[in-house]
């Protein structure tokens, strides 16, 4: 009797794990889930001979594990291979430095992937959806960063604030103890990414404010960004601004469609005045 339930248990989680699968939309997905925790797809690469850096994040390591999954399943030859030629060699390298140049200029999928991490991993921080997926602290910023915040609620301020503790602390206040979740809008209303010569990659989203069942605005965000030079596929935030209007503040029939109201090209302009002349102020709306 006791193994007839432990087949029946046994039964159940294969259930369980086969509607999991069924019902995941794709790979990343199902690996972005809280439940899945960073640790258990770092010491999954680990076993599979992945060297990984321990410091990688959780987005880092799923793209760890989709390359090598797709590795996996790439037909193996099993014919002697021809020698190669050095013509060939030089295609390949020439085809791979094209490849790697093509991603570079990939802001798109990088401007998504970032705000999805951050939001995520911002949002899970509010004590009302239980706990963290994974720790939010300093090490995301740069140093030096800067904050800008202005909101327009019951009243209109600008507040600056200066360095990665600092600055980490003001963003985890509002949804830590402000019980805030936002919302970005990742399509192509929402979302705006530019970049500058010397690498500082510009990502402007838009969405909506939240606490709890109700919906008390709307914000957009500019964040900017630069890859650091010591970990693999990893940027860090150089400097955010961050705009958020109260549903009072806001003209009728705003909110339904949160967009980004910079272009690309203002988003250039932005980093050229923010470099030479200091930040910009916002004008009240």
């Amino acid at each position: 009797m006791l193994w007839a339930n432990a087949a029946c248990f046994v039964s159940k989680i294969q259930d369980a794990i086969r509607a999991i699968l069924v019902y995941s939309q794709s790979v990343e997905e199902l690996l972005r889930r809280r439940k899945v925790h960073r640790e258990i797809i770092f010491k999954y690469l680990a076993t599979q001979g992945v060297i990984i850096p321990p410091a990688t994040e959780k987005h880092n390591l799923i793209q760890h594990a989709k390359d090598y999954w797709k590795k996996q399943l790439q037909p193996k030859l099993k014919e002697t291979p021809e020698p190669v030629k050095t013509e060939d060699i030089r295609l390949s390298e020439q085809q791979e430095k094209e490849e790697k140049n093509a991603e570079k200029v990939d802001f798109r999928r990088l401007g998504e992937e970032f705000c999805q991490w951050f939001f995520e991993l911002l949002n899970s921080q509010n004590p009302l959806l239980g706990p963290p997926q994974d720790e939010w602290g300093p090490q995301h910023f740069w140093h030096d960063v800067k904050l800008r915040f202005y909101y327009n609620t019951s009243e209109q301020n600008v507040i600056d604030y200066h360095g990665a503790e600092i600055v980490s602390l003001r963003l985890l206040s509002l949804v830590k103890e402000e019980y805030l979740f936002l919302s970005p809008n990742l399509d192509s209303h929402g979302l705006k990414y530019a970049a500058s010569p010397h690498g500082l990659v510009m990502v402007g989203v838009a969405g909506t404010v939240h606490r709890g069942n109700t919906c008390l605005g709307i914000f957009e965000q500019i964040f900017g960004l630069i890859r650091c030079p010591f970990v693999e596929n990893t940027w860090k935030i150089k400097f955010i601004n961050l705009r958020i209007i109260g549903e009072s503040s806001l003209a009728p029939g705003r909110l339904m469609k949160p967009a980004i109201t910079f272009e690309p090209s203002d988003l250039e302009a932005f980093y050229n005045v923010n470099t030479l002349c200091g930040p910009v102020k916002y004008n009240s709306m």
